[in-house]
């Protein structure tokens, strides 16, 4: 039996557009639309139809490709029911606990609020893989724009419980500059000193650094591991509460 396919191509300056498709079922997604026509060259490629949107959350750069590729292709638009005011053309919203039926795979649905007030991460469990949006990324976390920073820690808790196999998608392809921030942070940490060399090496290949797994980034990304002890002294925050941690870790990446 084919598994969920996967395509993954850059948009715009930093984004990623993601495929994926279930061949027995005859559906394929895109997550998110960031870009109509890189969406569409992509699907050509694959030689897929779009039949639906999966959104993630309300930001321009993750939905703006959705009124052009709903005309074109006529998919089903699915996304975050506290902004479903906000995605243009939206057909079905979804909330923390819900579930999507995505041909044979099932989609289990975690609010996670703080980058917006309504962001969304969609994680298909019998594939192993979870899409997280602008909310955790690979050695880093979205900016706090919309939610408060306890918010966005309790975001990240969520996924952190994911099994740790997990494939780990996000929204760009900012982990150099992420890794170039941790390292600040937690300079003596052998997992992330390994994954820079390996950062450096994929991006001077012109390679994406995504997937991640949930594993990697509980090993080596400082914004997950804002509760654990050696977080903590080395921002100075010994006895803190790990959502005061990530705080100071967000207003540290925020500034540098």
């Amino acid at each position: 039996m084919l598994g969920l396919e996967i395509r993954l191509f850059p948009c715009l300056s930093d984004n990623y557009g993601v495929l994926i498709h279930d061949g027995a079922a005859g559906v394929t997604a895109s997550i998110d639309a960031p870009e109509a026509a890189a969406v569409e060259e992509a699907l050509e490629e694959a030689g897929w139809t779009l039949t639906h949107i999966l959104v993630t959350h309300h930001h321009a750069d993750h939905t703006q490709g959705i009124p052009a590729l709903k005309a074109r292709y006529g998919c089903k638009v699915v996304g975050p029911r506290a902004e479903a005011d906000k995605v243009p053309g939206i057909d079905e919203s979804l909330g923390e606990g819900d579930t999507f039926q995505f041909g044979r795979y099932e989609a289990r649905i975690f609010d996670t609020p703080g980058h917006t007030l309504g962001h969304i991460a969609w994680w298909f469990p019998d594939a192993g893989i979870v899409f997280a949006g602008d909310t955790l990324f690979a050695l880093g976390c979205g900016r706090v724009f919309e939610g408060t920073m306890e918010q966005m820690w309790g975001s990240l808790e969520k996924l952190a419980r994911l099994p740790r196999e997990t494939l780990l998608y996000c929204g760009h392809e900012y982990t150099q500059a992420n890794a170039r921030f941790a390292v600040t942070i937690e300079p003596d940490n052998v997992h992330l000193q390994a994954r820079v060399g390996e950062i450096d090496e994929k991006r001077a290949r012109g390679e994406p650094t995504i997937p991640s797994t949930i594993g990697a980034e509980l090993a080596s990304n400082p914004f997950l591991r804002a509760d654990r002890d050696e977080v903590k002294m080395a921002v100075g925050m010994p006895n803190a509460d790990p959502a005061a941690v990530f705080a100071e870790i967000r207003r540290r990446k925020d500034n540098f």
